[in-house]
């Protein structure tokens, strides 16, 4: 597994090895001894799976109080997969990044407690897998707004598909409360 930094400390991409003959493919999608080497959680306690139609825009989503790591994949489709750093006090605060993720590339990206994170689909469907810190917390849950005009994401889709919650969250400047920063 190759473990690559992005412009954001803590969000990490990461590669796993693939093994290629005429049958098809293998590779280990999570393997804790290796993982932690490479400074990615050990432990997960939850594991998710969605499936979204092309232009669904899903997110900007977290926990507050109970905020959860996740290592996202790509099952099937492609997406754009969005991390911002909504840690009030953090030095790159309002920051974000994107990463394309793919069934084709294997790539999956460790989104940090504290930070949002969200997807746009940009294949037919997109089924997507992700592993979990902690437990899913309706009440702990927060967003921003996918749009937020002072983050300016270029979610890669037109005229989006939006959950009823997802288009009337508030922009990050608006936010009532969010996750503080700890270094």
């Amino acid at each position: 597994m190759n473990v690559l930094p992005t412009a954001l400390p803590g969000v990490l991409i990461v590669e796993p090895q693939v093994w290629r003959d005429p049958r098809g493919y293998f590779f280990e999608v999570y393997h804790a001894k290796k993982a932690a080497e490479k400074g990615l959680p050990r432990e997960f306690v939850q594991d998710n799976e969605s499936c979204s139609s092309r232009g669904t825009v899903r997110g900007l989503h977290c926990q507050v109080t109970k905020p959860q790591g996740k290592l996202v994949r790509i099952i099937e489709g492609a997406v754009l997969d969005v991390a911002v750093d909504i840690r009030r006090g953090s030095p790159t605060f309002g920051r974000w990044v994107a990463v394309e993720l793919s069934a084709e590339n294997f790539r999956q990206l460790y989104i940090p407690p504290g930070f949002a994170h969200g997807f746009s689909v940009l294949s037919e469907t997109a089924k997507m897998a992700y592993k979990c810190t902690d437990f899913y917390a309706p009440e702990d849950e927060i967003g921003v707004l996918w749009n937020d005009p002072a983050l300016g994401i270029d979610w890669k889709v037109t005229d989006p598909v939006l959950s009823k919650k997802d288009a009337v969250y508030p922009t990050l400047a608006q936010a009532p409360k969010l996750p503080e920063f700890r270094p």
